[in-house]
């Protein structure tokens, strides 16, 4: 049946579940894993997460199911941290999770020195990514290496911290607790590091949660579940693309995108556009192919 016969049809629901779940991550616990759970819960095989939190650091992780996951992409890339860092402990991985490598009694600080501290990790700044991470040398994984002993000598990378606030200072221990809003790719591990060696006491990473990662927040955050009962809603993926300019179609436009055909859009922002459906749901994401055409680049819900 071709896409003409189609033209008057409304579009059907998607099957299975579309959309993401936010889990609060517990710790012990991979990324990796999560997902896992999830795929067996949900009885699907289309499950992608999106930000990995190492399995010490709780919090949000945003998870998609189904054809959702082809949005993942297109997500604000931004994500937000509490953290607590101790000084005068330098370890291997740069957190507790570490071996111990050398401790030093931090020095004598008020909070307004503290902060004066702070400061120069703030705004644009190029970051040491730590030993034990994600980042690829030679075509293999840093930890990997890490984990045989290698040390190496990784690249600076620029990373951007919005914001970074201290929210408590304990003199007696040595931690103090800060919030951190910055862009993707930024370790927490790696400030906690160079903060330490900064005052000159070493430090490292104490705990770490996410509050926010991929335009989903702590308060969409649900408990991973153990089995396929009580699951979680999937929220719709609007919510995460406010960031992203948004065209609502009419029946005629709707017809034309089920069938991959292009769209007449006026000028604005941005190169991906949020594609609706006439009653206000997800169609897909258009490229700007011109300032006044839009192309289909993920349709939900294809004719044909």
């Amino acid at each position: 049946m071709g896409c003409n016969s189609l033209s008057s049809r409304r579009p059907a629901p998607l099957d299975g579940p579309f959309g993401f779940v936010v889990i609060d991550k517990p710790a012990g616990l991979t990324s990796h894993g999560c997902v896992g759970r999830l795929r067996r819960c949900y009885g699907l095989r289309r499950v992608g997460h999106g930000g990995t939190l190492d399995p010490a650091v709780t919090g949000v992780l945003p998870i998609a199911l189904g054809p959702a996951t082809r949005l993942l992409p297109y997500l604000p890339g931004d994500k937000t941290y509490r953290g607590v860092i101790q000084l005068g402990l330098c370890t291997s991985t740069d957190d507790l999770e570490g071996d111990p490598l050398k401790r030093q009694a931090w020095p004598s600080l008020s909070e307004a020195a503290l902060q004066q501290a702070l400061a120069p990790f703030q705004g644009h700044i190029q970051q040491r990514p730590p030993q034990v991470s994600a980042v690829h040398v030679e075509g293999e994984r840093a930890h990997a290496r890490a984990r045989r002993g290698e040390v190496m000598e990784l690249k600076a990378r620029p990373v951007t911290l919005h914001r970074l606030e201290l929210t408590h200072w304990n003199p007696d221990t040595g931690q103090l607790s800060i919030e951190v809003h910055c862009s993707s790719g930024t370790y927490i591990r790696s400030l906690a590091r160079d903060l330490g060696e900064a005052i000159g006491c070493g430090g490292c990473l104490a705990s770490l949660r996410r509050t926010q990662a991929l335009g989903f927040h702590e308060h969409q955050a649900s408990p991973l579940p153990e089995s396929n009962e009580n699951l979680p809603e999937p929220l719709s993926p609007l919510l995460a693309l406010s960031h992203l300019p948004q065209h609502r179609m009419d029946d005629r436009q709707q017809a034309d995108w089920r069938c991959g055909r292009r769209l007449e859009f006026g000028e604005g922002p941005g190169e991906a556009v949020v594609v609706c459906n006439p009653d206000g749901t997800m169609a897909g994401i258009g490229h700007r192919e011109s300032p006044q055409l839009l192309r289909p680049k993920v349709v939900f819900d294809a004719a044909g």
